[in-house]
């Protein structure tokens, strides 16, 4: 979990992570699904954001291994939207709603992790 959060999106989107032309959009497109994610529930409740690619998974999630991997699909997911949307309808349909089932999926889990918390 100690990969950096940059480094494997950009490895996800297909730029080589030598490739620095497209981090600021990316960072920024980064941050903004974080925005989202904090909102349904995941990851810090004071928000996470990053700048480079110091910050790793092990930063933003800590021990909520659970959510990683669907976490990572779904901001890769909402960066391929922007990034390299697809031609088809079907397709572009069909990422879309991948996207809200894992909106779903993570906020039923970051409830389910929350309500253990508490009690």
């Amino acid at each position: 979990m100690s990969l950096s959060i940059l480094a494997s999106i950009k490895n996800m989107l297909g730029p080589e992570n030598t490739d620095t032309a497209f981090d600021t959009d990316i960072i920024i497109n980064i941050n903004s699904a974080f925005m989202i994610l904090q909102q349904l529930g995941v990851g810090p409740p004071e928000g996470f954001s990053i700048s480079n690619t110091t910050k790793t998974w092990a930063d933003y999630l800590g021990a909520d291994e659970a959510l990683l991997e669907g976490v990572k699909s779904y901001i890769y997911l909402k960066l391929k939207l922007l990034f390299d949307p697809p031609t088809s309808s079907a397709v572009l349909q069909a990422i879309k709603e991948q996207i809200a089932d894992f909106e779903w999926r993570l906020n039923v889990q970051a409830e389910t992790i929350t309500a253990a918390d508490v009690t």
